[in-house]
């Protein structure tokens, strides 16, 4: 680093992302061509990405390098803080030990500034001059939004109409960074105008929104398009989170037996679990790693492995993973952000080889479980980060049944300060449960397995 400028501990922040697909046992299925079905290559990523990214979506190298002007903006809030629990565990009456890694320190308030700084670093790089991209509860819009800013690049916002109208302080934030942000469906685009036409009351989803950017960003030469999860290179840059925690737990001479993290896509995940699961792969320490999900959108849970669409459209490649199908639309619950109809191929396929676990849990548990979390750490979380915590809180009172000492991490990927909406509508009794039926998931999935590739999975 040239200057000092942020002092923070710039020797404990890790220098290289790791690359879980180096250790796999079993290598993803390659993406297929959305039109001919045959796998496809890296340049068929190329009207959406800069090539440096491109890269790094299809490497097997273990460790790829921080650019040295990332860690440089890392450094404004890295490395993040690793949290004992203690007042939750003294709530809980748990012999367990609770730690969570804090991402909301970030400018944004959560864990998407990690990749958001990569990939806005890469696009400048690239000569890239504006970005589109999809945002669900507004998390990741707010910290492309910011990062754009930082590197000189316009950016362009479709976040999903039921977030757009709960959240109206996320769609200010990115206003604030200079990003413009559109409700999704819109008018702006064919993709909003067909769904506008069939459901004109739709409240969206993140594959609306995806299909939305991703129209936007090939009509332009000078524009890319930027996505905040399930793809590799995202999921990437996000185990910065996880490499940190090693670091912090080995001075806390401590190691945890079960890791957590919510999963929409699955960066958030990803970006915790992955280091840990590296030790698991190579056979030096043993882990749990659970992904938790909603259970309005389950699809880790009670999806199909299968190629989908990453999109409503069917814009983006056809990808190998856990779905609900590319149509499926789900309820407008608050955390926003876990409302993706699909979750990453990495992420699908370590589960399809039993190396992680899912859960799948209820808003209200998991608001229950957010306001014991602020009343006894004084964090109040993102409703997505909910989800962990109430993962935890599960595995902490097993502990307690059971007298076992287990150490418990969990990401708490951002903060709620912008969510006071939904803590509200908790607080009020306003919220209610939708637990999919069987049937509503065979539908969903029924619209897409006559057209899936023919291969093996």
């Amino acid at each position: 680093m040239k200057q000092k400028k942020y002092f923070l501990s710039e020797d404990r922040m890790p220098k290289f992302w790791y690359n879980i697909a180096a250790d796999m046992p079993n290598k993803p299925l390659p993406p297929l061509h959305p039109a001919t079905g045959e796998p496809i290559g890296p340049e068929a990523l190329a009207p959406l990405f800069p090539m440096e990214l491109i890269e790094q979506e299809v490497s097997t190298e273990r460790f790829i390098e921080i650019p040295e002007e990332v860690r440089e903006k890392y450094l404004m809030y890295r490395p993040s803080p690793l949290i004992r629990a203690t007042e939750l565990e003294k709530a809980l009456k748990t012999p367990a030990k609770i730690y969570f890694k804090y991402e909301g320190v970030s400018p944004s308030g959560s864990h998407k500034t990690n990749t958001a700084i990569a990939q806005a670093f890469y696009n400048a790089k690239a000569g890239t001059k504006k970005i589109t991209t999809e945002t669900g509860a507004g998390q990741w819009g707010s910290a492309l939004s910011y990062a754009c800013a930082l590197f000189g690049i316009e950016c362009e916002v479709y976040m999903v109409k039921v977030s757009f109208q709960q959240k109206p302080y996320r769609k200010i934030m990115m206003n604030t960074y200079g990003a413009n942000v559109y409700p999704s469906p819109s008018n702006r685009t064919e993709a909003g105008k067909r769904i506008l036409e069939q459901h004109p009351n739709s409240n969206g989803s993140l594959g609306i929104a995806i299909s939305e950017a991703v129209e936007m960003a090939v009509k332009d030469d000078q524009t890319k398009y930027s996505l905040g999860s399930v793809l590799n290179h995202v999921l990437l840059h996000q185990t910065i989170i996880g490499e940190e925690a090693l670091k912090q737990f080995e001075m806390a001479d401590d190691y945890p037996d079960i890791v957590i993290a919510p999963l929409g896509g699955g960066s958030n995940f990803a970006g915790l679990a992955f280091p840990f699961l590296r030790n698991k792969l190579q056979n030096k320490k043993e882990v749990r790693a659970i992904a938790v999900e909603a259970a309005s959108c389950p699809k880790l849970t009670r999806g199909k492995f299968m190629y989908d669409f990453g999109d409503t459209q069917g814009l983006t490649p056809l990808l190998p993973m856990y779905t609900l199908g590319h149509n499926f639309e789900p309820e407008p619950i608050h955390a926003g952000g876990l409302r993706y109809h699909g979750a990453s191929v990495l992420v699908s396929q370590l589960l399809k080889d039993g190396l992680v676990e899912a859960s799948a849990l209820n808003q209200i548990e998991c608001f229950k479980a957010g306001q014991l979390f602020a009343k006894t750490e004084g964090i109040i979380p993102a409703p997505e980060s909910n989800h962990g915590i109430a993962q935890a809180v599960r595995e902490a009172m097993i502990c307690r049944e059971t007298g076992e000492q287990k150490t418990i991490l969990f990401n708490l990927s951002g903060h709620g300060f912008l969510d006071m909406a939904a803590y509200g509508d908790f607080n009020e009794g306003k919220l209610v449960e939708h637990e999919l039926s069987s049937a509503e998931i065979e539908r969903s999935l029924a619209e897409i397995e006559a057209s899936q590739p023919k291969m093996a999975i």
